[in-house]
Order: structure tokens, then sequence, then C-alpha cells
């Protein structure tokens, strides 16, 4: 397929809902959401797009309970450890987007180690957004530029991209969101400014190969014209 965008995010969102209209409690919808977290991110690198970024955990996240958190956190953890072997088999390189505060030491190490051990991969980058806000990120980009002396008078939009998270990472052309939701909810802020938008109704874990497949095609027939 031609035409193809450089960059996916997709919203992860149903998780709850899903396992609500199975009769199951919320751990086991977002079970079912790592198990299509793994599908999605892979399959989508595998059919040409080089990034594909997912919303796994946001700042506002904390405020769930503590059981459910714990839960969210084993289950990152389990991508990064126990099925790092899928992304390596494939030769995906994995990467962490967001703030580190309030992260375990379990977690930061489990981070740390799958960077480092697919750092040299180069079919394709997944980048998960753990922590992550998209304010938060433009509001640490700023504190960076404050702290590396920039003036007030060198400060422009290329610049600043240059000190958002993973800044070689290209912008969004297409954000995903399931679950029926339509808003971005502090999601790739900076990068979504020519995001193509496309808002899908089943949840999360519900997300097939099939779905990868209609994705692409929707984007392939979108006409993008940054403004002009």
């Amino acid at each position: 397929m031609s035409d193809l965008p450089t960059h996916i995010g997709y919203i992860i969102d149903g998780n709850r809902r899903w396992a609500q209209a199975q009769g199951l409690p919320a751990k086991a919808g977002h079970t079912a959401g790592y198990e299509a977290l793994k599908t999605v991110l892979i399959e989508t690198l595998e059919r040409g797009v080089p990034y594909v970024s997912a919303y796994v955990f946001s700042t506002e996240n904390w405020k769930r309970s503590k059981a459910e958190v714990q839960w969210l956190m084993a289950l990152l953890v389990r991508v990064l450890r126990e099925d790092l072997h899928l992304f390596m088999e494939k030769n995906i390189r994995i990467r962490v987007l967001g703030s580190r505060d309030k992260l375990s030491r379990v977690v930061l190490r489990a981070i740390d180690e799958a960077e480092s051990k697919t750092a040299h991969l180069t079919g394709g980058q997944a980048l998960i957004c753990l922590n992550y806000g998209g304010q938060l990120e433009i509001s640490d980009a700023v504190k960076k530029m404050i702290e590396a002396g920039v003036a007030a008078n060198e400060v422009t939009p290329e610049l600043v991209g240059e000190y958002v998270y993973a800044p070689d990472v290209p912008a969004c052309d297409l954000i995903v969101r399931t679950s029926g939701e339509q808003r971005l909810s502090n999601f790739m802020l900076w990068r979504s400014a020519y995001s193509e938008l496309l808002f899908v109704d089943k949840p999360w874990p519900s997300m097939t190969n099939d779905d990868i497949t209609a994705i692409l095609e929707q984007y392939v027939r979108r006409k993008r014209r940054f403004g002009g």
C-alpha cells in the first residue's frame, strides 16, 4: 500500500467498558487490552508504518484506584520484559515516552533494559507512552530550554521540537482512538498539529488485523493539505 503514514498514534480506550460488557472485572479488560497492544503495535509496524505510538497510561490515570494502577503497571512490565522477545524477533525498537516521576524502580529498570536491548533494531519503532501527558511534555520542553539558556528571541516552533520527548520521532500523520470517544485527551499535543483523526467505535481489546487494514485504507484515501 502506497502513501502509508510515517507515524500512527493509538489512543487506547475502552478496556473497562469491554470488560463490563462481558460481565468481567476491569482487570480482565486491561489484560485483554494488553494482548491487543502487542498485536496492534507489531502488525502496524509490519505493514510498513515506521513509527507507532500507544497511549497506555496518562498522567491523569494516577487518579484510578491503587489496585487498578498496580495491575496496569504489572502489565506494562510484562510487555517490556516477558514479551520483549516478540518485538526483538521482528527487529522492532522499543522506546518509552513520558515522565519518570512516580514510576517505581521496577518499572524504570524494565524501561531502561527494554530500550537498551532494542536500541540497535531497525525494523520500526514502537513508542509506549507511559505516565505521559501532552501538556507535561511541552512544559518539560520549556524547562529544558530555560536550563539550556535559550533566549526568548531564539524560541521558534522548530527549536521547541528539539526539546520534546524523543525529538527525532516525527509528528503523527494519523491518530486513532478506539471506543467511540472523540477527543485527544492530552495525547501528542505537539505532534498532532496536522494529524488526521480517526475514531473507531469498537473498544481497544476488540481490535484485529482487519481493523488495521481498514485504518490504513482510510488514511490513504484522505487528502492532506496542511493549511494549503
